[in-house]
């Protein structure tokens, strides 16, 4: 389900009712959990989090003329997704985040390479993810996709 939106806020605001309030917390769990260095933008038709050009000037290694993508959020069809490029790249910290979440949510994690999902809002563990925000760092990140990206 894309959402075409100029910000965040114009993002949140067309979304179903029942997305609006978890959309909302989980963007401010965000927000003020990411450590500095990250910048909040619209990307990919999501709410993204990204390292900006001023702190990586060579960008996505894909579209080089785009910021480093590190965290986007989304109210898909049926569930809502967080994508967490740091879990995909880094095994500790994916089998960090598996191991916590069933001390969070009793239902089994629903997660692919780097997209956990929500089928239930009630059950987005806003703690947890929290948590996982503060994590890495935009230094830690670029680091960890340099040497990911380069072998």
């Amino acid at each position: 389900m894309r959402i075409e939106s100029n910000s965040p806020e114009e993002y949140i605001s067309k979304l179903p009712d029942d997305r609006k309030e978890a959309m909302t917390k989980l963007r401010k769990t965000i927000k003020d959990n990411l450590p500095k260095g990250f910048k909040e933008v619209m990307s990919y038709g999501m709410i993204g989090y990204v390292v900006p050009h001023t702190l990586y000037p060579d960008g996505y290694h894909c579209s080089p003329e785009l910021p480093l993508p590190f965290l986007s959020i989304a109210s898909q069809k049926n569930f809502v997704a967080l994508y967490h490029m740091g879990i995909y790249a880094d095994k500790e910290l994916l089998d960090w985040f598996v191991a916590e979440y069933p001390k969070y949510v009793k239902t089994k994690l629903d997660m692919g390479k780097s997209c956990i999902r929500f089928k239930k809002v009630e059950t987005i563990p806003f703690d947890l993810i929290a948590e996982l925000c503060t994590k890495m760092t935009a230094q830690q990140w670029i680091n960890l996709y340099e040497k990911n990206l380069k072998g």
